[in-house]
């Protein structure tokens, strides 16, 4: 799959993905601990080029996008694991922000 993707897109391939192994998806708290260990890594991937500590000259470089997609990966893996539809988690997220913090923040003119 490529070019535009929806949400319900993005869970049917890593669905179909995950579905071609016997070991299938693992246990949310496996999965909670994958998600921990790719955000340390994201997080050191922003230090590395934000922050004050530079690369190792043995280190691999590695790109934010990388690292962004290797915790979208888990996370869609997560809800599907458990059957979340992440559109539908998404859409009552962003009700909350519109209605609950619709003030909280300086708007644009």
């Amino acid at each position: 799959m490529s070019g535009d993707k929806t949400m319900k897109d993005l869970q049917k391939e890593v669905d179909e993905y995950i579905g071609q192994y016997k070991e299938g998806y693992f246990s949310p708290l496996a999965l909670t601990a994958r998600m921990t260990e790719e955000l340390g890594e994201l997080a050191r991937e922003v230090n590395h080029q934000y922050g004050e500590k530079p690369k190792k000259a043995t280190e691999k470089e590695k790109a934010i996008e990388e690292e962004l997609g290797d915790m979208l990966f888990v996370l869609i893996c997560f809800a599907n694991s458990l059957n979340i539809d992440l559109q539908e988690a998404h859409d009552l997220v962003m009700e909350k922000f519109t209605t609950r913090d619709k003030d909280r923040w300086t708007r644009l003119k």
